[in-house]
């Protein structure tokens, strides 16, 4: 006698995916909200106070929508132009370039405690900007060496990690170890021969992480090309859910592993050499913000990269308004992104030793 095994009814699948969709955007929904809060709050607040009304005028007026000037002093409109505008815009693609950075390497090393810093990049770049400092090169001199130097970090590990023209996780995470303490060696060496009276002061603030130098000039320069590197990682989500199976059920699955791996790592390169040239190392963002993105929309990298984006951008900015408005003087970011990550990442740290996770 044979039973028919019953299959589940095909509604109850589909209320499932639909009621997953559902929660899905409504958090992504409260995410962009969330960020709007934020730009807001980076506009309107600081030493000099603006109010909620001023900034409604002066956005309507960017429009033409609103009276232009009416009501609002001319230093008000200068202040959001020239100062506020390009800090929050560099502010927010930076953190929400590095969340997404973090949450996509997470995924390809199928390890939760990676983050950007962990190929090596960040400590390339930032002694690519602290020879430029040392050297006098100005702000586009600085942009450029550290821009430059992140790249040639990930070709050091790139070779590094190679064996019969493949590489392995373990050993791409062993280069990257490599070469981020090479590379700051070599930042200590630098700092060591700058001049304790300007220079030095200039390289250590910077080394700290500050958007104190946010321009309309540079927001032209940075937004366009975390934009160019970031696109490709938010259209890679199905792939790196497939990479995050492991190489074997990857390659078994028709995905082109090497060549996805490495798209990925030249991504990550390019928007985290762009932040660490722009405002130096801004450490634990890219660490902490995707675990925060990944138990409220889960694991799915289709859902969890743009999600990760959308609240780096608004962690950043709300980090950057307290730096500027807490005290008289601007406190570095870095310092303030550690007190949060650290104990985050101590928590994470425990959780996975209970776990078990190698």
């Amino acid at each position: 006698m044979t039973s028919k095994v019953r299959a589940p009814k095909e509604g109850v699948f589909h209320r499932e995916d639909r009621g997953r969709l559902t929660n899905a955007g409504i958090v992504m929904a409260c995410l962009v909200i969330l960020l709007v809060v934020a730009i807001a709050a980076s506009l309107s607040c600081g030493r000099y106070a603006i109010s909620l009304r001023e900034l409604r005028i002066i956005i309507l007026g960017w429009f033409s929508l609103g009276p232009g000037h009416n009501g609002v002093p001319e230093p008000v409109w200068r202040v959001v132009e020239l100062v506020r505008v390009p800090r929050m815009l560099i502010g927010g693609f930076v953190g929400g370039g590095l969340a997404l950075s973090g949450a996509a390497l997470q995924g390809v090393f199928r390890n939760p405690l990676v983050d950007p810093q962990v190929i090596g990049v960040s400590s390339g770049a930032a002694f690519g900007g602290v020879g430029a400092i040392l050297l006098g090169l100005g702000t586009v001199g600085v942009w450029s060496m550290a821009f430059c130097f992140g790249l040639n970090a990930l070709l050091l590990v790139i070779l590094m990690s190679r064996d019969s023209g493949r590489s392995s996780i373990l050993m791409l995470v062993l280069a990257g170890i490599v070469v981020s303490a090479l590379f700051s060696a070599l930042i200590s060496l630098v700092t060591y021969f700058a001049n304790p009276n300007d220079t030095l002061p200039a390289i250590v603030f910077w080394l700290m992480g500050s958007f104190a130098g946010s321009t309309p000039g540079r927001a032209l320069y940075m937004v366009p090309v975390i934009t160019l590197f970031a696109l490709p990682l938010l259209l890679m989500g199905f792939r790196i859910n497939i990479l995050s199976l492991g190489d074997e059920e990857a390659k078994a699955l028709g995905l082109r592993v090497e060549s996805t791996r490495w798209l990925t790592l030249g991504c990550v390169t390019g928007i985290t050499a762009a932040s660490v040239a722009n405002s130096g190392i801004v450490g634990w963002v890219g660490l902490v913000i995707p675990h925060f993105a990944r138990a409220l929309v889960g694991p799915d990298h289709r859902r969890l990269l743009p999600a990760s984006a959308l609240l780096g951008a608004s962690f950043m900015l709300f980090i950057d308004t307290l730096a500027r408005s807490a005290i008289a003087a601007e406190i570095p970011l870095g310092v303030l992104t550690a007190l949060v990550g650290a104990p985050v990442f101590l928590v994470l740290l425990r959780r996975t030793q209970r776990e078990g996770w190698q």
